[in-house]
């Protein structure tokens, strides 16, 4: 059974949101350092990654709880493979982690977010992953759902391992309530270029 947002969350306060897409106070959490420009390689260090925020049609946004950090939500989001296109980079991450096929893009956040990994994070991925990133440089794309929710799947397309053990439709700010701390930053960032579509 499919949680709902408000069976799992406080309900959303519009008034709260509206602030959060409007203040450009967004950009005190968040360092002008973080941002480069889509024309840019992403900065040294960081590894290249998509970000998907997927709309349903009442405008609610997709979000998945962590297998692996209890109580923790998160939009999908993958590794962009050597020379591939970020945009289909977003369509394969979105098809492997949710099973989603249906749905196309509407817009993308036109320059680089990065992330810092925690240390504790930072040396759990080392070991994972054989490589030693500071953390990840993401192209964020909104993409719109247009297909039946029997489609969504967080078995994925069945090609990687499982990372989410429940889902549900959420507000912005509920989103980023229940995100880990060091990726609040870049969702509020994600979630103000994204307002005119979340409205």
């Amino acid at each position: 059974r499919i949680p709902s947002p408000t069976a799992i969350l406080s309900p959303n306060n519009p008034s709260k949101l509206h602030k959060i897409t409007i203040l450009p106070l967004v950009h005190s959490r968040v360092s002008r350092a973080s941002f480069s420009s889509s024309m840019e390689n992403p900065p040294e260090g960081y590894r290249r990654n998509v970000g998907i925020c997927l709309i349903s049609p009442s405008k609610k946004v997709f979000a998945a709880s962590r297998l692996d950090i209890p109580d923790s939500w998160q939009m999908p989001q993958g590794g962009i493979d050597e020379s591939e296109d970020p945009r289909n980079a977003a369509i394969r991450e979105l098809r492997e982690e949710t099973g989603v096929t249906s749905a196309d893009i509407v817009a993308e956040v036109p320059y680089w977010l990065t992330y810092d990994f925690p240390p504790h994070v930072r040396e759990k991925l080392k070991k994972q992953w054989g490589s030693d990133w500071k953390g990840q440089a993401q192209k964020w794309f909104l993409i719109k759902f247009t297909g039946n929710e029997q489609e969504i799947n967080l078995l994925g397309d069945g090609t990687e391992k499982p990372e989410f053990g429940e889902w549900s439709w959420m507000s912005p700010q509920q989103i980023i309530d229940n995100a880990v701390d060091f990726k609040k930053p870049v969702y509020r960032e994600v979630f103000t270029n994204f307002s005119p579509h979340l409205q």
